[in-house]
């Protein structure tokens, strides 16, 4: 055989397998783009469908929750709303009690109780707004004059070791919070003494 008809013979084989192969690929390409577009198609119907089912899920709740609101309307009737708002105000006048107006300090001689401008009365619920403790009291006592802030600081309100720094003194009364003291037997108002800031926490009778 001779190298033309060898070329010859390569070329047609060349050609017919070419042909196939091709052929081959576009009819593949083919199916794959129909089974793209089948599936686009899948999507696009299932899309729509997708709204239909949550609005009927929603749909379904509502109705539920209206049942259920419908079903448990009759009990405010066996408990009307009243009485909470009642029961409050109640609770909160009892607790609010009454302030003093003006707040008076006072010896032992001195009542105790709500102080008003015609009763002055010394108030046994002192505050104090600097270091918000309450002000201790203590009858028929004084200050020492060693008592100072540090030893308030350090034992308020042990009642116990502030008592290392009183003196029994007849009709006096002292008072104290965790960074001012007083010693007093007469009637004071304390807008007198404005270097302690003391207010009333309240009365409760």
């Amino acid at each position: 055989m001779d190298y033309d008809d060898l070329d010859k013979l390569l070329d047609e084989v060349e050609k017919k397998f070419g042909r196939d192969v091709s052929v081959a690929c576009s009819s593949r390409e083919s199916e794959k783009c129909s089974n793209d577009k089948n599936e686009q198609r899948k999507h696009s119907a299932a899309k729509p469908e997708q709204p239909i089912s949550v609005s009927e899920d929603i749909d379904a709740l509502l109705e539920e929750l209206l049942e259920d609101d419908y079903s448990n309307s009759p009990q405010p009737k066996t408990e009307p709303f009243p009485k909470g708002p009642k029961t409050e105000k109640l609770l909160w006048s009892h607790s609010g009690g009454r302030k003093c107006c003006p707040v008076f300090i006072g010896g032992s001689s001195v009542t105790n109780g709500v102080g008003t401008a015609t009763s002055k009365r010394s108030c046994d619920q002192l505050r104090c707004t600097s270091c918000d403790f309450q002000v201790l009291m203590f009858d028929d006592s004084e200050w020492d004059v060693s008592c100072d802030y540090l030893f308030l600081r350090n034992h308020t309100p042990d009642r116990q070791k502030l008592r290392t720094k009183l003196r029994r003194r007849r009709g006096f009364r002292a008072y104290a919070c965790q960074c001012s003291w007083i010693s007093t037997s007469d009637t004071t108002a304390l807008g007198d003494k404005p270097q302690l800031r003391w207010v009333c926490g309240k009365h409760q009778d």
